[in-house]
């Protein structure tokens, strides 16, 4: 429960995340090949950058709920606008691509982790956040084998570099290759590690690619569960792990939206909120960027994840290719 203080805190940055999410989602408008997700990463990566105060403390905690918080509650929001019944559609038509993809990363991560000389959990944690859903797959799966810091921050430095590079190549790319919006949905959900960066990129492509990318990834994020499970095994510390690491609420949140507003008990309108709500989270996420977090991933580390996102992507492009998907 947020206190007075608290909410006083959270305010000046959350309005700001709000007025550069504003700004975006009209440019957006004006450019809808680009849109406003990818204008609010971009805006808040040169605003910050331009302005480094805006990365101080008056600011920081309130892009901070933006870039976590609105996140997870658009996701929530935007579950209220599916059906139960394409969701069950979606996860089984995506299985196949989704799970040769997940055997790619983690395959690759082993292989080429070897050959680079990135070992241990770093290796670990790239390939489960490449192959699952990116900083959620590190943070639940860093709670069971319990890996360094240094080792969390070259993994989320390294995906973190990866999901900038999506949400700006993927949408032209897209559009290069002639991709339908499903095609490409479906790329954007099993080849783009965080949750966020899948919904700017398909989002940003028009057409209903945001919704089935959403699908998709949320789907994918429930391997997760197997995954860390067997880590916590492989461990074998004794140690009890939290069921939100292994389960985040929000994806609860999501699941509980789409029955709700399957069964009508909630108005249709308010998934029109997602996309904005979305806007708003990336507007926090590039306000909140230090540009030491893009060097900080290292050359080995940062070279292992960028290989084994280009694998994951040719792959999802290859496998959809042969499911007939494409």
């Amino acid at each position: 429960m947020l206190t007075t203080t608290r909410v006083h805190h959270v305010v000046p940055g959350l309005l700001l995340a709000l007025g550069v999410a504003a700004v975006a989602t009209g440019l957006g408008k004006l450019v809808p090949v680009v849109g406003g997700p990818v204008f609010a990463i971009v805006l808040g990566v040169l605003a910050s950058t331009a302005l480094p105060a805006l990365r101080g403390a008056r600011w920081a905690p309130g892009c901070g709920v933006a870039s976590t918080t609105v996140l997870q509650l658009s996701i929530v929001v935007l579950g209220t606008g599916l059906q139960v019944r394409q969701v069950l559609h979606v996860g089984a038509e995506s299985l196949p691509v989704m799970l040769g993809t997940l055997a790619v990363a983690l395959g690759g991560a082993w292989l080429l982790g070897r050959l680079l000389d990135v070992r241990g959990d770093t290796q670990t944690l790239i390939g489960v956040g490449t192959g699952i859903c990116g900083a959620s797959a590190i943070a639940a799966t860093t709670a069971v084998i319990r890996a360094k810091q240094t080792q969390v921050a070259y993994a989320l430095g390294t995906i973190f570099t990866c999901n900038i590079a999506a949400v700006l190549l993927f949408p032209p790319l897209g559009h290069l290759l002639g991709l339908s919006p499903h095609a490409f949905g479906l790329w954007a959900g099993t080849a783009i590690n965080d949750t966020s960066s899948v919904v700017a990129a398909a989002y940003a492509y028009g057409g209903d690619a945001g919704e089935y990318a959403l699908v998709v990834k949320l789907t994918r994020t429930l391997m997760l569960i197997p995954i860390v499970l067997f880590l916590a095994f492989r461990a074998s510390r004794g140690a009890t792990v939290p069921w939100r690491r292994v389960v985040p609420p929000f994806l609860l949140g999501f699941v509980a939206a789409v029955v709700l507003g399957s069964l009508g008990l909630i108005p249709s309108g308010i998934a029109a909120l997602g996309p904005f709500l979305i806007t708003t989270a990336l507007a926090g996420i590039g306000l909140s960027l230090r540009p030491d977090d893009l060097r900080k991933a290292g050359h080995r580390p940062l070279l292992l994840g960028v290989l084994l996102w280009l694998a994951v992507a040719a792959s999802s492009l290859g496998l959809q290719a042969l499911t007939g998907a494409l």
